[in-house]
């Protein structure tokens, strides 16, 4: 933003090489990179360790492959985002029939506005700061995020109900302009992946410790957190599976053994 960007510019940005290394969140690039479109299915990891462990492994390698072959990235490791969770200013949210009729802020993936589509909302897909202002007028009337993000942005001061939903697991690639990359000096290029072995874990854990200082927060400001019964969770599941299939009717068989 110092250079006069957007926030939503980094990406392009650094493939144009004005920045060297930029994280963003894979959903960013689904619009360009197709097979990115399975990791925004709902309700796909069931933990922290198995996310971390299928990025990390040859789903992780597949996206990274597809990645460089559509943009013009080196992609050098996956951090942590998180399990988003709903939050909204009118009531508790416990089963998929209480989100009937609510408009909600999405990040604009076709898959995620899909999910929310099918559970009878009405997603907006907004740039943060367009969602701030109508979130804060109540012209939204829910956001999903981790909580991390949404102590961040505020959004706890507005929203008083919060559902620990863990709907989406969200990595954010680590992405470096490859001729800024290949133009370092050898010490430099070949210190970076220990680099990122050491920092991909560090900030991981971080985040785990992150969102238990935002729910602590949220919750001493008078916010609700409901966690999901097994029946509740399994109800939402339910109600979500023709997604599965829409999204199963459009890729790759290969692709989908990595996702099975």
């Amino acid at each position: 933003m110092d250079l006069g960007y957007g926030s939503d510019a980094v990406l392009w940005l650094t493939e144009c090489g004005m920045i060297d290394i930029v994280y963003m969140s894979t959903t960013a690039l689904t619009s360009r990179v197709q097979d990115l479109e399975i990791l925004d299915l709902p309700f796909l990891f069931s933990d922290n360790d198995t996310a971390r462990a299928a990025y990390d492994g040859a789903l992780g390698k597949h996206m990274r492959d597809a990645i460089e072959e559509k943009c013009n990235f080196l992609v050098l490791g996956y951090f942590e985002n998180g399990f988003r969770h709903l939050s909204n200013w009118k009531k508790k949210i416990a089963k998929p029939e209480d989100l009937l009729g609510m408009s909600i802020r999405t990040l604009g993936s076709n898959t995620h506005n899909r999910t929310f589509e099918i559970l009878g909302m009405h997603p907006k897909s907004m740039r943060l700061d367009e969602a701030k202002l109508a979130i804060e007028k109540h012209e939204v009337d829910a956001q999903e995020n981790p909580f991390a993000n949404t102590m961040t942005y505020g959004i706890h001061r507005i929203h008083k109900f919060h559902t620990l939903s863990n709907h989406f697991y969200l990595s954010r690639g680590i992405y470096a302009n490859p001729q800024n990359y290949n133009s370092w000096p050898d010490d430099i290029q070949k210190a970076i992946p220990d680099i990122i072995k050491e920092a991909v874990p560090f900030q991981r854990n971080l985040a785990v410790e992150e969102e238990k200082i935002a729910r602590q927060e949220i919750e001493k400001l008078g916010g609700t957190v409901h966690e999901l019964t097994i029946e509740d969770n399994r109800a939402f599941k339910r109600v979500l599976a023709p997604i599965y299939k829409e999204v199963r009717d459009r890729m790759d068989e290969s692709l989908l053994k990595l996702l099975d």
